[in-house]
């Protein structure tokens, strides 16, 4: 099995609703993200996916949420948009674009340098 990360970021605001603490206010961040794609397969040039295909996906996406204020995206709707709402999110808007021999395998999506979530379906 191969391993493919790619990394991407945007900007964005959010605010969390009924939070104790600071985090009520509205703010931003700048967000990173790691896309993590496997694969069993080589291509005719021996390459299991193209980079530049897996940051393609990524940016996407990603051009999705980026200078947006997340309470109001439509992706994020029925609750907060918290940081595990959003790798989930990312997961799923990022899954019907890869090609079917690949398998998305998780979302890490950084709020900061030294906080993160991961999200995967397994």
């Amino acid at each position: 099995m191969f391993t493919i990360r790619v990394i991407g970021e945007f900007s964005a605001a959010h605010k969390i609703e009924g939070y104790p603490g600071d985090c009520s206010n509205l703010h931003g961040h700048n967000w990173k993200v790691r896309l993590t794609i496997k694969t069993n397969e080589l291509d005719d040039l021996g390459l299991s996916c193209d980079f530049r295909k897996a940051k393609s996906i990524l940016n996407q996406v990603l051009k999705e949420l980026d200078h947006k204020f997340l309470n109001d995206h439509p992706w994020l709707k029925g609750g907060n948009p918290s940081s595990e709402r959003l790798a989930k999110a990312i997961y799923n808007n990022a899954l019907p674009l890869l090609p079917p021999m690949m398998i998305l395998d998780s979302v890490e999506l950084f709020e900061s340098d030294r906080s993160s979530v991961e999200y995967r379906e397994n």
